[in-house]
């Protein structure tokens, strides 16, 4: 028997009305209705007539991607990457998208991924010729665009590899021009016939490459034992392209400035990098074993996670945080705000990367916050290990991002060189604002001065 409308649980409403998570404004009315309402609360959307269920807390964020996946769909904001996407694992649902993961997933296995060490260390050794010129000059780098050129420059090699000279030119378009609207959707979609081009001469030419196009090609189904069909391929290749870039970007850009801002947290760094062995392309192993380097990155990814908002509706009723979630609600996870959740963090919004350290690894009261309350701060009562799903950059589940690994390498690799080479130095010519769109960027450019160590 359904429950009627009168009989359902619902958790604390909000008083105003709005597209919560289309809006320019939504992180920041977000930031204020978590501290005002807690772990859930509910929006009335006036355009589609129903509610949108936002939480917070870990235990609901773990049954909606994890011990419930399967009630829930991808939620708001999918079609406007769809127009870019199609039918990429990204966008994807049901067996489409489970057959294209099982035969994407090896592909982002470690073994895999140190392959691609020369991708990740040459243009980096290009940045860094081009980085000394400018140091000496005295001018500042525009650092948000330079890390968006390193990062799509990296994705593409280890995309297209020796096809990349043919296509660079007409991919710089994901870099000039930043807003993801349905003109930037339009010209990217149109990039497909020049993959289209790459997929059937390597077909033709029989010939194999130690590249993501040749590798997806090279993927078969281990039921059918089919391969992806050209269609497919050119998703999931689009896919990777703006998966692999935008968000590493992003993380870059963040650390950079968390570490111009923090002089004994960039000290430290530098410490570990200038003791570590100096190698041309070192290897996954290599940059994991720079262990304050990783909680750097990690404590830039908490505070500023790329993809900050994380959606899904839900397709039969469920209960979240004690409340009933009728079928068919959309439902928000906003990441920004679950890695600053007080009761998991102390001093959440404080940049420490020491606390993602073993031997430091953070406590935290884990008493029931109450809906309807404050945001509580941190308590020494009750005090146990802070839980899993507290902290996902890369989301959690069977759908968390492919090539989280990949993603984490480039960045650490990228600080190994740098770091060893340079101070960089924020020069604040513009306020700092935060863009929360598809992905958390800076609304301005990042400007940084060149100094070489």
């Amino acid at each position: 028997m359904t429950a009627t409308e009168s009989e359902l649980r619902h958790p604390p409403e909000v008083p105003l009305q709005f597209d919560i998570g289309s809006t320019d404004d939504s992180l920041e009315r977000m930031t204020e209705l978590f501290a005002r309402h807690g772990d859930i609360y509910r929006v009335l959307v006036p355009g589609r007539k129903s509610y949108t269920y936002v939480i917070h807390h870990p235990d609901d964020v773990k049954r909606v991607l994890v011990s419930n996946h399967r009630n829930y769909t991808k939620g708001l904001g999918i079609d406007r990457v769809k127009l870019l996407l199609r039918k990429g694992i990204m966008t994807s649902e049901g067996e489409l998208w489970r057959r294209q993961r099982y035969m994407m997933q090896p592909f982002f296995h470690r073994r895999v991924i140190t392959q691609f060490a020369t991708t990740v260390a040459e243009p980096n050794d290009r940045l860094l010729t081009r980085w000394e010129q400018v140091a000496r000059s005295g001018e500042p780098v525009n650092l948000t665009d330079e890390m968006s050129e390193l990062t799509l420059e990296i994705v593409l090699s280890s995309i297209f590899g020796a096809d990349l000279p043919a296509l660079a030119e007409a991919f710089d378009l994901v870099t000039r021009e930043p807003a993801r609207d349905l003109q930037f959707a339009y010209k990217f979609r149109g990039l497909t016939r020049l993959v289209a081009g790459v997929i059937n001469r390597r077909r033709e030419q029989r010939e194999e490459h130690a590249d993501y196009v040749g590798m997806l090609m090279s993927a078969r189904d281990r039921d059918t034992g089919q391969g992806m069909s050209e269609r497919e391929l050119i998703d999931e290749i689009m896919t990777l392209v703006v998966a692999g870039h935008e968000t590493t970007a992003s993380g870059l850009n963040w650390t950079w400035y968390l570490l111009s801002q923090h002089p004994q947290a960039e000290a430290r760094l530098h410490e570990e990098i200038d003791a570590a062995p100096i190698e041309a392309a070192p290897s996954l192993g290599s940059m994991e074993s720079l262990a304050y380097t990783q909680q750097v990155v990690n404590e830039a990814l908490r505070l500023y996670p790329p993809g900050w908002l994380l959606s899904r509706r839900a397709i039969e009723a469920d209960v979240l945080g004690g409340y009933d979630i009728p079928a068919g609600s959309n439902v928000l996870l906003p990441l920004y705000l679950l890695h600053r959740h007080p009761r998991y963090w102390k001093d959440p919004d404080r940049f420490w990367p020491e606390r993602f350290a073993p031997e430091q690894e953070e406590l935290a009261d884990v008493a029931p916050f109450a809906s309807g309350s404050e945001a509580p701060a941190a308590s020494a009562g009750n005090p146990t290990r802070r839980p899993r799903f507290a902290y996902m950059p890369f989301a959690a589940g069977p759908r968390h991002c492919i090539g989280e690994t990949l993603a984490l390498y480039e960045m650490l690799m990228h600080l190994y060189k740098v770091a060893r080479r340079f101070r960089l130095i924020y020069v604040p010519d513009k306020p700092l604002e935060l863009e929360a769109q598809i992905n958390l960027r800076t609304r301005h450019p990042l400007h940084m001065r060149l100094e070489r160590r």
